[in-house]
């Protein structure tokens, strides 16, 4: 296995992790909206040191990168705020469920037509049903 795999797995565990602590601090201190806000502190101080750390590069692109691209800020804060708010009241496993589900999706319509600059992947019969076999899993581990 590569170290991508192994790197984007341990990413997808700590997901999951992610949600069920900001989730607990939000309830904590009755405010998930400044739960997140603390997730969005920690995290900008933890990528500051990495940007520090490699040499501070890519500063100075950035105001030439096309703005669009900084949308992914706000989907990453729509995510916080929302996994925060809802995970404690929808349960842990059912939010992820459903950001799983929305991940294949997307995912799938980023490759089948190279958005954002990503490789096409063609979207064939075989992947349509590996996609729904990926579905039906997470589906089937969170069925009560």
């Amino acid at each position: 296995m590569s170290h991508y795999a192994v790197t984007m797995f341990a990413a997808g565990l700590g997901i999951p992790v992610l949600a069920a602590l900001n989730a607990a601090l939000g309830r904590h201190i009755g405010a998930p909206a400044t739960a997140a806000c603390v997730l969005f502190l920690v995290a900008l101080c933890a990528a500051l040191l990495v940007s520090v750390m490699t040499g501070f590069r890519g500063w100075q692109a950035l105001s030439t990168a096309p703005k669009h691209l900084f949308l992914a800020g706000l989907l990453v804060a729509f995510y916080v705020l929302s996994i925060t708010f809802i995970a404690p009241r929808f349960g842990i496993g059912n939010a992820i469920f459903f950001v799983l589900i929305g991940q294949v999706a997307s995912a799938a319509l980023i490759d089948r037509f190279g958005l954002f600059g990503a490789p096409i992947q063609p979207l064939e019969a075989t992947r349509v049903a590996g996609l729904a076999c990926m579905a039906l899993g997470v589906y089937l581990t969170q069925r009560s």
